[in-house]
């Protein structure tokens, strides 16, 4: 094995004819409780919605407490990005984010495996991911 860690061109390499999406995750975390989460639920949630109606947004939902019933602030975001720095710019633009209600950590995610199934039924709008 090289010395150091593999580079990404070892691991593009690697993959062969995997899909090998690059997009960016952002992980998000309150900074001073939930007051200020909740105070800025409504712009954060608008945002949201624009970036998935602009086609930035792949995915976006909060985490669950551990007891799968609460929600402490945590939540994640998948976006589509140039690199990391446009990824950050992204981020950063989240009202949750400018207002410091929450911080983040944006972290490369090259998408290899996996799978999705949507229905959808056309007649009632009925829409279901499998």
């Amino acid at each position: 094995m090289a010395d150091g860690p593999p580079t990404r061109s070892m691991i593009l390499e690697a993959s062969g004819d995997m899909l090998k999406w690059q997009v960016y995750v952002v992980h998000t975390f309150p900074t001073d409780g939930m007051d200020p989460v909740m105070e800025n639920i409504g712009p954060h949630l608008a945002h949201q919605a624009k970036m998935e109606e602009e086609g930035v947004y792949i995915a976006a939902g909060p985490h669950w407490a551990d007891d799968e019933e609460t929600w402490e602030g945590e939540g994640m975001f998948v976006v589509r990005a140039r690199d990391l720095a446009h990824a950050n710019e992204i981020a950063a633009s989240d009202p949750m984010h400018s207002s410091g209600a929450r911080s983040y950590r944006v972290r490369p995610w090259l998408i290899n495996e996996g799978t999705i199934t949507v229905k959808v039924n056309f007649a009632s709008g009925k829409r279901e991911v499998l």
